[in-house]
């Protein structure tokens, strides 16, 4: 019938030639074939420079690795006590999980280094790199490096310098601008300059000795309460809150005080200043001291 489509046997109209997709490469002198080959040179002349002044995505990966990934040495402490410029890991006790820079996929392939303000989060990797690996930094000239930490002490916590860039942890009282994406609790971030903002505080970890503990040696790795000096909240894991970055999903770190019903902290606020102990050894993932 008149209706029926007639096509040549063994050719099927899905094999027929469709308008505007190309039937020939570019050396094929067909169409517009000047286009074809200026696009392709056009292209070529844009990976070069990408490639020449490190712009691929592979090389900022591998920048990335090198950078803000690099592995790093924790600090040693001959006697199990806490000091001034000492590097440091700062764990959440229940989980292990490090208070880690939170880096968006753009920053961290425009720039080798961490870029302030940064918020933070709690990430699963607890390897040090530049990434988790704080500075104990004294807040006055008295507090100098090599001296003890000493409950109730304030100080800085610092990132490293390099990929690290030096940015000083942060918080300040909760806005309707200002606040966790999710959880809408008092923000943590990293900012580039020290204030009272930056300034921080060990709290012993049992109550009934918080008062007789004042102004005597921190002891690393061992469970402890990060208090901040201007708002007096404590650092705060939120397991009910997590969000996926780059490296993996997260939870979102506050400053929080959380307590039970006796009016003492919950483990949310329980953390520890995680580095090398007595000849070479650490806090382990079950909380137990191994040697390395």
């Amino acid at each position: 019938s008149l209706t029926q489509s007639v096509t040549r046997p063994g050719v099927s109209m899905s094999s027929a030639p469709q308008a505007g997709v190309h039937t020939y490469n570019p050396s094929v002198r067909v169409g517009n074939w000047n286009e074809d080959v200026s696009l392709e040179e056009d292209t070529l002349k844009d990976y070069l420079e990408q490639r020449s002044s490190g712009q691929l995505l592979v090389q900022k990966v591998h920048s990335l690795q090198e950078g803000i990934l690099k592995p790093v040495a924790l600090s040693r402490s001959s006697d199990g006590f806490l000091r001034h410029g000492d590097h440091v890991l700062i764990q959440h006790v229940p989980t292990l999980k490090a208070v880690s820079a939170e880096i968006k996929p753009l920053d961290a392939y425009q720039s080798p280094a961490l870029q302030a303000p940064c918020n933070v989060s709690a990430g699963s990797v607890s390897d040090p790199c530049a990434r988790n690996t704080f500075v104990v930094v004294g807040c006055d000239a008295s507090a100098a490096d090599g001296s003890y930490v000493v409950y109730n002490q304030p100080f800085y916590l610092r990132t490293l310098d390099g990929p690290g860039a030096e940015l000083y942890l942060h918080t300040e009282a909760v806005t309707f601008q200002k606040c966790a994406k999710k959880s809408r609790e008092q923000l943590v971030t990293l900012v580039a300059e020290p204030s009272y903002d930056t300034a921080w505080k060990i709290h012993c970890f049992n109550p009934q000795e918080r008062m007789e503990s004042e102004g005597y040696p921190v002891k690393i790795n061992q469970p402890i309460l990060i208090n901040h000096c201007k708002t007096n909240q404590y650092l705060a894991y939120l397991q009910e809150f997590s969000f996926k970055t780059m490296f993996g999903r997260e939870h979102e770190v506050v400053a929080k005080t959380t307590v039970d019903s006796h009016k003492a902290e919950t483990p949310a606020n329980h953390w520890r200043m995680t580095m090398h102990g007595q000849d070479g050894e650490v806090a382990g993932d079950d909380g137990a001291v191994a040697t390395t």
